[in-house]
C-alpha cells in the first residue's frame, strides 16, 4: 500500500461552491497488479464544466471527475513504460493504479512547456479549434464575437479567428484581461461587460454584424448577440456559465433565429477526434511561432484544487486554471 490523497465532494453546492463542499481525503493505493500501472499526477485541469456535474453526476465521497497529466512510476503493463508521460481522466487523485484504460501516452514537443498540453494543446484547445472551425464553419474574413474571451477556450478561439483574417470582438469581466486581449492577443475590440452596457457596447463594436458568435456564457450575452447576428449566422455553443450556479439570466431574443436563419449548435471536444492530428499540427506551429499566446493561473499544491474550481466562478483566473501537483 502507498499513502495518497484524493479530492472528494462531500456535499452538494448551493450556488457557487465553497471550500466546505470538498475534502482532501487520505487513501491507501493498492499494489500494482499484473497488467496495471501506477501513475503519479503532475498537473490537474480545473474547468467550468465541472460545476454542473456537482449537482448530480458527481458521486459524494469519491474523487472529483477531472483530467490531468501524470507520470508512470511503476508498470506491469507492456503498453506503458516507467517514466512515460500520460494524459488521464482518472479524477483528482494524487497517485493511482490503473489498468491502462483511459490513459493516453503524451508525445511532448520539447520546445513547449508541459502545461500547454492541459490547455492550448489539450482539451480546451481542441474545443476551441473544432468548435470554431467545424461547428461554427468559420470562413476567412468573417465577423466574430467571443464571450469570456479571456478564458482558456475563448482566448484560443479569438486568436484562431484572427489567424483566419477575421474581425474579432471579445468580452471579459476585468480590465487587465481586456488589456491582454487587445495588446497581446490582438483583438479588434474588447468589452468589459461588468463596466459597460453589454448590448450597447456590442452594437458599437460590430458595425458589420456578427457571422459567428462563440457562446460560452448564455443569458445576457446571448441576448446581446442575437440582434447583431447576420443572416445565416452560426452560434457554436461551448458553455452557458451564467447558469451553472443556479438562477441565470433570461433570454428574450431567440426570435431572431427565425428571421435571420441562425444555426445554434452545441458540441463537445470528443466530436473532433477526426481532426485531432490537424489540430495538433496547427496548434504546435502556432504556439512555437508565437501566433497563439496564452495565460495560465497555476496553483501549487494538490490540496488547492477546490480553491481553483471556486476561483473560476469568482474571476480569479487569467486563462487556464491548473493545479501543480508534482514535477
Amino acid at each position: 500500500m502507498t499513502a495518497s490523497r484524493e479530492i472528494h465532494l462531500v456535499r452538494r453546492p448551493k450556488g457557487v461552491p465553497v471550500a466546505a463542499d470538498f475534502a482532501v481525503a487520505p487513501v491507501d493505493v493498492p499494489a500494482t497488479g499484473e497488467g496495471e500501472v501506477r501513475v503519479q499526477t503532475l498537473i490537474m485541469s480545473v474547468d467550468p464544466y465541472m460545476r454542473p456535474r456537482l449537482n448530480s453526476d458527481q458521486a459524494l465521497d469519491t474523487p472529483l471527475l477531472g483530467g490531468g497529466i501524470g507520470r508512470v512510476v511503476q508498470s506491469r503493463n507492456p503498453k506503458f513504460a516507467e517514466g512515460q508521460l500520460v494524459k488521464h481522466w482518472s479524477g483528482f487523485r494524487e497517485t493511482f493504479v490503473s489498468s491502462g484504460q483511459g490513459l493516453a501516452p503524451l508525445e511532448r514537443d520539447p520546445a513547449l512547456p508541459l502545461s500547454v498540453y492541459m490547455h492550448a494543446l489539450g482539451g480546451t484547445g481542441i474545443t476551441a479549434y473544432g468548435g470554431l472551425l467545424e461547428t461554427g464553419k468559420l470562413k476567412d474574413g468573417e465577423q466574430v464575437f467571443v464571450s469570456t474571451a479571456g478564458g482558456a477556450v475563448g482566448s484560443v478561439v479569438a486568436q484562431i479567428a484572427k489567424i483566419k483574417g477575421c474581425y474579432v470582438v471579445g468580452s471579459t469581466g476585468a480590465d487587465d484581461k481586456a488589456q491582454w486581449l487587445r495588446d497581446e492577443a490582438g483583438l479588434d475590440a474588447v468589452i468589459n461587460y461588468k463596466t459597460q452596457d453589454l448590448a450597447k457596447a456590442l452594437e458599437a463594436a460590430t458595425p458589420k454584424g456578427i457571422d459567428v458568435y462563440f457562446e460560452n456564457v448564455g443569458g445576457a450575452h446571448l441576448d446581446a448577440a442575437l440582434p447583431r447576428m447576420n443572416v445565416h449566422g452560426r452560434i457554436p455553443v461551448c458553455g452557458m456559465i451564467s447558469t451553472y450556479n443556479g438562477g441565470g439570466e433570461g433570454v428574450n431574443g431567440l426570435f431572431n433565429m427565425i428571421y435571420k436563419r441562425i444555426r445554434m449548435e452545441g458540441f463537445v471536444a470528443t466530436d473532433f477526434a477526426h481532426i485531432n492530428a490537424q489540430f495538433v499540427s496547427d496548434m504546435t506551429g502556432w504556439l512555437k511561432s508565437g501566433r497563439i499566446k496564452y495565460q495560465e493561473t497555476i496553483l501549487d499544491g494538490f490540496e488547492r484544487a477546490p480553491e481553483g474550481l471556486i476561483g473560476l466562478f469568482e474571476g480569479r483566473n487569467s486563462g487556464k486554471m491548473l493545479i501543480h501537483v508534482a514535477d
